[in-house]
Formats: C-alpha cells, structure tokens, sequence
C-alpha cells in the first residue's frame, strides 16, 4: 500500500478506513504502531500495558476515525488518542495503588493496634495478679484508686483509715510493685 505521507495518499487512506477497509485499518496499525508503543513506553508503561493501551487506542482510532477532521496530521491525532488512554490508565492505575496502600495501611494499623492492645491487656493482667500477691492494705488501696478511680478521701472513708495513711499505703503499694514486677512492665 502506498505510505500516506501526501495530501491525496492521506485523502485515500482516510476515505478507505471510512469504509471500514479491514486492509486498510491492517496497513493503519503495521504504520503507527511503533510510535504508539513509543508513546505508551515513554510516559513509563511495561509491554504488556502498552500492548494494552495500543489495541484501546487502534480500537478507539478506528471506532473515532470518521470525526477526524484532517486539522493535525493522522500520526497527531493517533498520538493523541494514545497519550489520552496511557494518562487515563496510568490514572487509574495510581488511585488503585492508593487504595490499595490505604487497605494495606488500615489493615497493618487494625493489626498493630490489636497487638497494643493484646500486650497492653497482657501487662494489666500481669499488674493486677501481682497486686493480688501485696498485702491486703496496700493491695486494697491500690485497686480503689487505680482500677476504681476512688480519690483519697473516698478510700480513707471505704477503710476507715486517715488519708495521710492512704497516701502511704499508695506509695508503699507502688514500691512494692516496682520490686515484685521487676523488669515485666516497664513504667510503672
């Protein structure tokens, strides 16, 4: 087939693809497609994207041929058409990495929270069995004023003790802990 590189080659070429000239369309893609894979490589698609994106792009020229208005040369408007799918695709392809990177992130916070929690359930479990082993003064103040938010006052009126005891059996209670859970917990 002659190459279409003059008005009246170009003029025949369009007119036979308006036809629907299957040999034509055949000569269409063997002469542009190289620079369609040109294009789709250089905005940084793998082969098989670009085979992708070429046969959207052959399959669009030839659905869109008949709205070509001659204004730009046919390779332009082919370019065009490729430069549009490959964005569109590589669009696409970044909002589903995101998504993706988003699950990953949800799952990996879900799955570190989850493992917060279930150490930070281990720790209170190892604390409230070793208060269990204090004596039981301490141990009672202890838990009215940790685990059941009780102030002070409220504990020295619970044991009928003075608060200035309370604040004893508190800080007793913690030092005892400290030594009994020795390296198990840190910070408390």
């Amino acid at each position: 087939m002659a190459d279409s590189a003059g008005q009246n080659g170009q003029a025949g070429i369009l007119h036979r693809l308006r036809s629907g000239d299957e040999d034509a369309f055949a000569w269409f893609v063997a002469r542009y497609q190289k620079q369609v894979f040109l294009c789709c490589r250089t905005l940084g698609l793998d082969a098989d994207e670009a085979e992708d994106i070429a046969s959207e792009t052959f399959l669009a020229a030839y659905k869109g041929i008949g709205g070509y208005t001659g204004r730009s040369k046919l390779s332009t408007w082919l370019w065009k058409i490729t430069y549009n799918k490959a964005i569109s695709h590589i669009r696409q392809k970044v909002r589903q990495q995101n998504r993706q990177q988003g699950l990953q992130r949800a799952y990996t916070d879900r799955q570190e929270s989850e493992s917060s929690e279930m150490s930070l359930g281990q720790e209170a479990e190892i604390v409230w069995n070793t208060v269990k082993k204090l004596p039981q003064d301490l141990a009672m103040a202890i838990v009215l004023y940790y685990r059941e938010d009780k102030s002070v006052k409220e504990i020295s009126d619970i044991m009928n003790k003075r608060q200035s005891t309370i604040r004893v059996y508190l800080f007793r209670g913690r030092e005892k802990l400290k030594e009994l859970l020795g390296d198990k917990i840190g910070g408390f």
